[in-house]
């Protein structure tokens, strides 16, 4: 069984930083697509970054140079290390893994004073 669990959401304020984490079982993590997505209320959601097998990475135009996506194959593992962050950014973040489509339960992010 497939199993994507995120954590490192919460509140942070204008200019803060987070780390999200996704934590992956139940696949062999080093051939799958690692991706982050987000879902802000009343909006689809959107692919925010990913990475490939072979490492080359992507990122929406909203976040790049804001965001830093990275896998650790040993630890099936895929982070997302947010810096400078808006209040736009607020919505909840879902990790991804492709093929397969499997999804995350999502985690909340708050960027609020």
């Amino acid at each position: 069984q497939v199993q994507l669990v995120e954590s490192g959401g919460g509140l942070v304020q204008p200019g803060g930083s987070l780390r999200l984490s996704c934590a992956a079982s139940g696949i062999i993590f080093s051939v799958y697509t690692g991706a982050w997505y987000r879902q802000a209320p009343g909006k689809q959601r959107e692919l925010v970054a990913s990475v490939s097998p072979g490492g080359q990475t992507y990122y929406a135009d909203s976040m790049k140079g804001r965001i830093t996506i990275h896998r650790d194959n040993a630890k099936n593992m895929v982070s997302l290390q947010m810096n400078s962050l808006k209040a736009e950014d607020t919505a909840v973040y879902y990790c991804g893994v492709s093929p397969g489509g499997y999804w995350g339960q999502g985690t909340q992010v708050t960027v609020s004073s």
